[in-house]
């Protein structure tokens, strides 16, 4: 009897099941608006990023990391003399982003559905334990997974942990998402298959050359494109 090439198949959350960068993009104008009569967008954002990459190993990803990261930001930009009033409403911001409801992206319930039964299902998703909860159980797509792993990073070792745990190791599994860096590159150095599905808005610290060279490396223009590459592995 031949032995199925895949029987277990990871999904990221953010960008990937539902939208999440927008919020994040909308979050940072309303903080670019706040520090407008101390510098310019560019230079605020230029900021802000340099904060949050030397924040991810104190605070991890996620949105308490990502409104520190600001104050930290309104702090340096303004030397300290930032008015506890813009404090105040950038916590407040950071709160509203907690709070933007859950929309899930074309195609994935459906896709969810076909594959639920035939695959083990898990989600792999970094960032804010109870932020991701939130929305994972605000989606509604909970019931298709068998399991759900909410990590600090992903990397080769984290894949090859998961795949083995829950299915029968990376080398029959496969990993879908956004992030080249945190979803696909990683799942292809631990043996996974790695499926590619670009997001319009990325965050440009997961940005890295897609690995086009790896044999175990597919791009879809949207979910509803899965079923086939799957079909295709046989």
């Amino acid at each position: 009897m031949t032995q199925r090439p895949l029987t277990t198949i990871g999904f990221d959350a953010d960008d990937t099941l539902w939208q999440n960068e927008q919020f994040y993009r909308l979050t940072e104008q309303q903080f670019i608006d706040l520090l407008s009569d101390h510098a310019d967008s560019d230079r605020v954002s230029a900021r802000l990023l340099e904060a949050e990459e030397r924040n991810l190993r104190h605070y991890g990803f996620g949105i308490k990391g990502f409104t520190l990261s600001m104050i930290e930001t309104a702090i340096e930009i303004t030397e300290g003399e930032v008015p506890a009033t813009v404090i105040a409403e950038i916590l407040d911001i950071g709160r509203d982003l907690l709070a933007h409801p859950v929309e899930t992206l074309p195609h994935v319930r459906q896709t969810l559905e076909a594959l639920s039964g035939n695959y083990l299902l898990v989600l792999i998703t970094k960032g804010d334990l109870f932020d991701q909860e939130r929305k994972l159980a605000q989606s509604g797509l909970g019931d298709l997974f068998d399991a759900v792993e909410i990590v600090s990073d992903k990397n080769a070792s984290t894949y090859r942990r998961i795949f083995s745990k829950v299915g029968d190791g990376p080398e029959r599994a496969m990993m879908i998402g956004n992030s080249l860096k945190s979803d696909i590159v990683p799942a292809l150095a631990a043996g996974s298959y790695g499926v590619f599905v670009p997001h319009e808005l990325t965050w440009s610290y997961e940005h890295v050359e897609e690995p086009t060279e790896a044999p175990r490396f597919r791009k879809i223009g949207h979910l509803g494109e899965l079923p086939g590459v799957i079909e295709g592995l046989s």
